[in-house]
């Protein structure tokens, strides 16, 4: 049977919700240039972040008095109608995160959602560790697959659960190959497949629905019968309302 990608199964959600609550010509705007990386993240301990070295851009709709967040490597702004986010072309990198952080937006207005918008400052670093050490209760001492690198998560869990039960992948050239915590990242074109095989759990970074990424490596841990649970705020509105597990603990 044919899986439907996510980011089709958030648009038939999305244009439900739209047509219940009559949304369609209500204005919304997303923002690129105004929210800048302080504004995303605030001044976190670690400075490798994603977003504090310009690899990503946090782009952020704002739909009446409440918002929602997106990681994209391809920041586009946008002002309109919501039905004309519902219309967008969800081929590029650019549309799906209007698109995805749109949904946030909305999500969030509704009361059906919540941690849309990055945590802030020391908040990342408690993360990470509350992280760790949540998943360490509630698995034991498994391994843990990361694709997506996000420097406190990663160094909680190589605390955590030792050097040798955890394994990360990025897309990002000056990451790959590097050394972290005394691991080596892999290449995240072509080494999930093996990660996924490898480790026992999953933790991937929700930016993956916006490069299209997602189905793939969803696809490919359900087939090695592994666990699958996705972070950071661009997942808030798909996990919560397509019952996709995310942790993301620090959100607000």
């Amino acid at each position: 049977m044919e899986i439907v990608p996510v980011i089709e199964q958030t648009k038939t959600i999305f244009r439900d919700i739209i047509k219940k609550y009559d949304f369609s010509g209500e204005k919304v705007q997303v923002t690129v240039g105004t929210l800048t990386p302080r504004q995303a993240i605030g001044t976190p301990e670690r400075p490798d972040y994603a977003l504090l070295q310009g690899k990503e851009v946090m782009i952020e709709a704002q739909f009446r008095n409440s918002f929602g967040q997106a990681f994209t490597s391809q920041p586009q702004t946008f002002n309109g109608v919501v039905v004309d986010v519902l219309n967008l072309g969800l081929e590029s990198n650019d549309n799906r995160a209007i698109f995805i952080a749109t949904f946030n937006a909305v999500a969030a207005h509704l009361g059906l959602v919540s941690g849309v918008r990055h945590c802030h400052n020391e908040e990342p670093e408690m993360c990470g560790s509350e992280i760790a050490r949540q998943l360490m209760q509630r698995y034991g001492k498994i391994r843990i697959g990361m694709v997506g690198y996000q420097p406190a998560i990663f160094d909680h869990l190589v605390r955590q659960f030792g050097d040798n039960n955890v394994i990360c992948s990025d897309l990002d050239v000056r990451n790959i190959g590097s050394t972290k915590f005394g691991i080596k990242i892999r290449d995240g074109k072509t080494d999930n497949a093996v990660i996924i095989r490898w480790c026992d759990l999953l933790l991937v970074t929700s930016s993956t629905v916006v490069n299209d990424t997602f189905d793939e490596l969803r696809a490919m841990v359900s087939s090695e019968g592994k666990h699958l649970t996705m972070f950071g705020v661009t997942g808030a509105g798909i996990s919560a309302l397509l019952g996709l597990e995310r942790i993301c603990l620090r959100a607000h």
